[in-house]
């Protein structure tokens, strides 16, 4: 078996996208190896997940709770797209310290910013490199909101193997095909052959590479929008409303639409009333204190505000002119959106040990450190 490892992140690719007609490359895979529905990390979106595959680890051991921060300390409130928010270590660390080499190939740039400060090579879709550009004959990047993004990001994967093989490569796109287009459209029919294509190129390569393919969510259709701010605030609570899924990409959730929030209730004698009305809420399924939080789904218990609380399937959180809106559009964030794919062939371990994304590089550190 080749010691060399490929992990492929699918962004936003719920299991209805892969079909034996659109992705029979996939199938192929599956058949030498196998391929199963696996859960993500919740929340169910891209940061707090590419932490939990590389780590290995939920958010309570990395840290890495959202696309989005608040320091209820200072009030201060932005985007993670820095290394410092990565807590934990991810396996670009450990490989460094083993000497091995490593490549992450990504599309969306807050990926590489906040992941790859160990990454041997690093090649980002929206910042590009010329050199590195060069040095695998890779022209000039599309726009990351774009079909031609998938084509690129794999062609690159493909040179980066060719010319370099490095010891791991971890390879990632967007999400902007799933949030806008159906399974069953043309438009994403297209774009799962065309990946497929050079997923299958990639294989032939070299058939005992060790080879992982998954998503960071999935993705679901919402037709109702809720604004959880301007309700809370209309119902005289003091609080701030972090919506974990919040990012720059607004041409994939342009209300920054997500199926989770964490609540900071900034009057804490306001906690009990708050718990109350929103669990009166009918666009929402479940309401939990943040030790109830941090229990189930792993995550820090001090860097989740005081109240987690996630949508119902066809409901999500928004940022809105309005307390509501009906729209249909897609997103994840909710639990609604946990379940993923998992094709994996000369995997460490076999089918039944691999329950939750995490255990990719959870099984792959553990022969490391052996």
């Amino acid at each position: 078996m080749s010691e060399k490892i490929l992990i492929i992140v699918i962004d936003g690719c719920a299991v209805d996208y892969i079909t034996k007609e659109n992705t029979p490359n996939l199938y192929r895979l599956s058949e030498a190896g196998f391929y199963q529905k696996v859960k993500s990390a919740i929340p169910s979106v891209t940061n707090v997940n590419h932490a939990s595959i590389l780590s290995g680890s939920f958010p309570n051991s990395h840290g890495v709770v959202g696309n989005y921060y608040y320091d209820r300390s200072t009030g201060s409130e932005g985007f993670i797209e820095a290394s410092h928010h990565m807590k934990g270590k991810s396996i670009f660390d450990v490989y460094k310290k083993f000497g091995k080499s490593t490549a992450l190939l990504t599309v969306k740039g807050k990926v590489l910013e906040v992941f790859g400060e160990n990454a041997g090579i690093g090649i980002n879709l929206q910042k590009p490199d010329v050199s590195v550009l060069e040095k695998f004959a890779l022209e000039s990047p599309p726009h990351v909101a774009s079909f031609e993004a998938y084509d690129w990001i794999f062609k690159a994967c493909y040179q980066v193997i060719s010319i370099e093989n490095p010891d791991l490569v971890y390879c990632t796109t967007n999400d902007y095909m799933m949030h806008n287009y159906e399974p069953d459209s043309e438009e994403a029919k297209k774009v799962m052959q065309n990946m497929d294509k050079w997923i299958g190129q990639i294989y032939d390569l070299d058939h005992d590479r060790e080879i992982y393919i998954t998503a960071d969510h999935g993705m679901g259709r919402k037709t109702r929008l809720i604004d959880l701010q301007k309700k809370l605030d209309a119902a005289g609570y003091e609080t701030f409303c972090l919506l974990p899924l919040k990012d720059r990409y607004l041409e994939n959730h342009k209300y920054q639409e997500g199926g989770a929030v964490y609540v900071y209730v900034l009057n804490e004698d306001q906690i009990p009333d708050v718990m109350n009305y929103l669990t009166r809420c009918d666009f929402i399924d479940y309401v939990y204190d943040k030790d109830s939080a941090a229990k189930e789904y792993g995550l820090p218990n001090d860097n989740i505000g005081d109240i987690f609380v996630l949508c119902n399937s066809e409901s999500a959180f928004a940022e809105l002119k309005q307390d509501e809106r009906y729209v249909t559009t897609r997103t994840h964030g909710s639990l609604y959106e946990r379940e993923i794919p998992l094709i994996a062939v000369n995997a460490k371990k076999g089918a039944k040990e691999y329950e939750y994304s995490v255990d990719i590089v959870k099984a792959i550190l553990e022969t490391i450190n052996a």
